[in-house]
């Protein structure tokens, strides 16, 4: 048997930490990004529940069914989880959370014991397995403190979400959740769960009465723009996906009994067109071209709302570094296979911001009356292309020298090539920054290396 023990200070009571546990988006919180994980099945609590994961690991794909013990079970205290079946031969978890030096922090505890199939053979395979642990944690333990911290506030919203089951908003669910608000998923098929409301992107909220009152709307429905090069038909579907369905959105939101407080519709940097070195705030001028045009007609489709009174935020995202898809989900292969290089002459600067800054900058904009109007999301430093490539390879420690000259680009993606993997934006979030927003990933390589499970925790003893 091999044993860890992981520990970590924690910025609230046992209890408050205890019940961040128990609540059922607490799971996926802690889901790493860069595993291909899925929930198969849940059932039950902490006590005596039932969680079934599937993970793909290259062509295999292994099953994981894990049970809660309820003789382990300490209410407010301690929970375990046993394997019933899946890839050890043995696993036993304690999850302990005990009183720290203040009322308000307290100290958690993961041990774990676990042996390999065919011991003794498998030896040689035990510090992989504690090296991927040690990994595992270390991202717990971060999830687990940041969001504690993040949601201290007492107050507690209902929010409705257009695009909930996209990269941002697919883990922008579980994180509200977990801070104890209520969220309204809007979906455009019949509901399938009590969380969901139907709507209509080119009519709005069909049904309000069914939706209910709500404190606040956060609208990131809209087609991809990395969907290949750009056809006719596709920059119709772009534009069509967010203007239409936005205004549709903000009439209906202003007409509602009960409006909410505060409308998010999703922007993007796009707003600013190529600028080379030029530094981007929010007060910088438009650029030109496509994407830019689409974001200044994307933003004033939320007329409507702000006619009406409510608060209006645009985020405006740049790229964001997420294990699980977008940009960065798309180099991991190439750049894993040190087959990654600079795009172009690799000038270009690159506004990236971590997904967890994403999440936070949109609780930031939930909570605070003062932001409003457009606010670049985007971490605090860009970097060029060149510089983002060499961050990446040293993080995944891989070369990373492999050019592709821009004329292949041209040639492969014609359009969408110069618009966004050869353009310039050198932007920065100085609204964010001047209302007091804390970036937690504020490194290139911090974030990277978050995403992708390249920091360990340190067991102790």
């Amino acid at each position: 048997m091999t044993t860890h023990h992981f520990a970590s200070r924690l910025p609230a009571s046992p209890a408050r930490a205890f019940a961040w546990h128990a609540q059922p988006s607490a799971l996926a919180r802690l889901l790493p990004p860069w595993d291909r994980v899925r929930v198969r099945t849940r059932e039950g609590g902490l006590r005596d529940g039932r969680v079934v994961l599937e993970l793909r690991q290259g062509p295999l794909t292994l099953v994981w069914d894990a049970r809660h013990q309820a003789d382990g079970f300490v209410e407010g205290v301690q929970f375990v989880d046993t394997q019933a079946s899946g890839p050890f031969a043995h696993w036993h978890h304690t999850h302990r959370v005990e009183a720290g030096t203040s009322a308000d922090a307290s100290v958690l505890h993961d041990t774990v014991t676990w042996r390999l199939p065919l011991d003794p053979l498998s030896r040689p395979a035990r510090p992989i397995v504690a090296r991927v642990l040690r990994r595992m944690f270390a991202y717990r333990h971060w999830v687990t403190a940041a969001d504690l911290a993040r949601h201290q506030s007492g107050t507690r919203m209902r929010i409705a979400i257009t695009g909930a089951s996209g990269l941002v908003g697919s883990a922008l669910v579980p994180f509200l959740r977990g801070g104890g608000h209520e969220v309204v998923r809007l979906v455009r098929g019949t509901p399938q769960a009590s969380d969901e409301r139907q709507w209509t992107p080119t009519a709005g909220i069909v049904d309000a009465a069914a939706l209910g009152p709500v404190d606040a709307v956060i609208h990131l429905a809209g087609e991809s723009v990395a969907g290949g090069r750009w056809s006719p038909a596709m920059k119709a579907g772009i534009r069509d996906s967010r203007v239409g369905p936005t205004r549709a959105l903000a009439q209906s939101l202003a007409a509602a009994p009960v409006p909410p407080r505060v409308f998010i519709s999703a922007s993007a940097m796009g707003m600013y067109g190529d600028r080379g070195d030029e530094i981007l705030t929010e007060a910088s001028r438009p650029g030109t071209g496509f994407l830019a045009d689409v974001c200044q007609e994307w933003e004033a489709a939320a007329d409507p709302a702000r006619a009406a009174g409510i608060r209006v935020v645009h985020p405006r995202f740049g790229i964001i570094l997420d294990a699980r898809g977008g940009a960065l989900g798309k180099m991991r292969l190439p750049f894993s296979l040190g087959l990654g290089g600079p795009l172009g002459s690799g000038r270009q600067y690159y506004s990236w911001v971590g997904m967890e800054d994403v999440l936070g900058s949109l609780l930031f904009a939930l909570t605070h009356a003062d932001v409003q109007g457009p606010v670049n999301v985007t971490g605090p430093t860009p970097v060029t292309n060149a510089e983002f490539t060499r961050t990446l390879g040293r993080v995944l420690r891989r070369p990373a020298f492999l050019p592709v000259p821009a004329f292949v680009l041209t040639a492969l993606f014609g359009e969408f090539a110069e618009a966004e993997l050869l353009s310039s934006k050198r932007v920065v979030p100085a609204a964010l920054q001047a209302a007091g927003f804390q970036f937690l990933h504020p490194r290139l390589e911090d974030a990277l290396r978050f995403t992708l499970g390249r920091v360990e925790a340190t067991p102790v003893a």
